[in-house]
């Protein structure tokens, strides 16, 4: 079984909905035939005022945001970008349906909330450093702040999705069941 990935670590909060496949790992880059390659190139074209992704990716390692995250061309690339700098959990309110199996198929989490919880998590936490703890077993995350805010969010995810995650992905799984 492969190992299953790190859902912990700081926030980059990004606040839009319909952040499109194209800019999670622009087009130009779908030449490249390693992960590593696509690394330097995530959300270069992601145009947000005040988002900078020399600046703010740095160290962040979960996404949070609105509605439609990975609309678009349906490409493996863009979670493939997340994942190898090291983004292994997106929260949204809803994502394009191909773009979020294929975060499940990668051993990855996109992870729907209501539009009310994402709107408190922003309110509450956004602009502030963040991050954020996973319960896998209880199905919860933890966002902390380091004003000392807390806050503790149950999540639900069907049983064949946490099936990939916990095998790593569709490869382990399919090399421990076929």
């Amino acid at each position: 079984m492969a190992a299953v990935k790190d859902f912990n670590g700081k926030v980059l909060f990004l606040d839009r909905s319909d952040i499109n496949t194209d800019e999670i790992i622009p087009a130009k880059y779908l030449t490249e035939i390693t992960k590593e390659a696509l690394k330097p190139y995530l959300l270069e074209d992601l145009k947000m005022e005040g988002f900078d992704p020399s600046k703010d990716l740095d160290g962040k390692s979960v996404i949070i945001t609105k509605s439609n995250f990975g609309c678009g061309s349906s490409r493996e690339h863009a979670p493939w970008a997340l994942e190898v700098n090291g983004i292994n959990l997106v929260i949204a309110e809803n994502f394009a349906r191909i773009f979020r199996q294929n975060m499940y198929n990668c051993g990855m989490m996109a992870v729907e909330l209501s539009s009310d919880e994402i709107a408190a998590l922003f309110s509450e936490f956004s602009g502030e450093e963040t991050t954020i703890s996973t319960d896998l077993e209880k199905s919860e995350f933890t966002l902390s702040s380091a004003s000392g805010k807390s806050k503790t969010l149950s999540f639900t995810i069907s049983g064949f999705d946490r099936t990939l995650v916990d095998h790593g992905g569709w490869v382990g799984y399919a090399d421990k069941k076929y």
